[in-house]
């Protein structure tokens, strides 16, 4: 049994269907090449120490016997719970001490939350010695974050465990390895953090208040997402692109993107992409744009013009490791 070890795992970003996951319906995620990374030791203390700088969390500490409970920084919340539900069900007798930090903000909308939390589950399961499976820290990781977000799909954590691009529905129900190796896309970020708790609920709303209009968009975006899997494996850039820009108008009238994405999108459009849609909940975050590479610095350089951030990402990267 090691007493301590290092584990990263990487961001994701959503290509197509969401909103859509969270009602049963499938989705593409991609991970990315930004990694959240964790140093995770044993100590004698029973309790749970973290430092967490990408998230102004400084010299947090709390009982074993008490996680879960009391006031939990916001930052510390996903970690904290992922530690409490290990220990509920594997004996956990050592204190544990976490180090986080992250190649990417925590604002840009990658996923971060749910990458410390497979993070800090590999790590356990590692130091402990426990035969495990990428589904065993799924499952956990999930579990954790309903509990404290209440609601969600899972895709973020799929990506952070698994790796590559998936096809992927609710609750892990469905885990599919997509036959790409990577995707030629621009990643733009608008500045604004969006908040996918606020915005589901948003959703939800708009959902009791016209449910067969609501459910009859989930329908076409799942729709969408078995015709985007083929033409992605078949690296079929003009069609990808196509469903992309049509998934885009569906989020749309779901009322999730706001004006500054959409600037981005018609920006990138503009200038040579093949599609270009918000990526994640909405409301701010991050977009995507379909390019070849000879287009990527016009499209790049578009997307500038109109304030936005471009972010340079590679897809399809290795889920959660140990690092040597």
């Amino acid at each position: 049994m090691h007493s301590s070890i290092t584990v990263s795992a990487p961001g994701k970003l959503i290509l197509l269907g969401e909103h859509a996951v969270v009602y049963g319906k499938p989705c593409l995620v991609t991970a990315v090449n930004q990694r959240m990374s964790a140093k995770v030791s044993f100590m004698p203390e029973q309790v749970l120490k973290l430092e967490a700088a990408d998230v102004h969390v400084h010299g947090y500490q709390k009982p074993l016997s008490e996680l879960g409970g009391g006031t939990i920084p916001k930052g510390a919340r996903f970690v904290e719970m992922a530690v409490k539900n290990f220990a509920d069900k594997h004996a956990l007798k050592q204190g544990v001490a976490v180090e986080m930090s992250s190649e990417f903000k925590s604002t840009f909308g990658f996923g971060s939350s749910s990458a410390s939390t497979v993070c800090i589950l590999k790590a356990l399961f590692e130091l402990l010695s426990i035969k495990h499976t990428h589904k065993d820290i799924f499952d956990i990781a999930y579990k954790s974050v309903l509990d404290i977000q209440g609601k969600g799909s899972g895709f973020d954590i799929a990506a952070a465990v698994y790796g590559g691009t998936l096809l992927f529905m609710s609750g892990g129900e469905v885990i599919s390895p997509c036959k790409v190796a990577s995707i030629p896309l621009v990643v733009g970020y608008s500045g604004i953090k969006a908040d996918t708790v606020t915005l589901i609920d948003a959703v939800k709303a708009k959902a009791q208040k016209y449910p067969a209009v609501i459910a009859g968009i989930y329908d076409q975006m799942g729709a969408l997402v078995e015709h985007a899997k083929v033409a992605l494996e078949a690296e079929d850039w003009p069609t990808l692109g196509d469903l992309m820009n049509t998934n885009q108008g569906l989020l749309e009238c779901l009322g999730v993107s706001i004006s500054k994405l959409s600037e981005m999108i018609w920006a990138a459009r503009g200038a040579g992409a093949f599609g270009a849609k918000l990526s994640g909940a909405g409301g701010g975050d991050c977009m995507i744009a379909l390019a070849t590479k000879g287009h990527h610095k016009i499209v790049a350089s578009a997307i500038e013009n109109v304030e936005g951030e471009v972010i340079d990402v590679q897809t399809g990267a290795e889920g959660v490791r140990v690092e040597k």
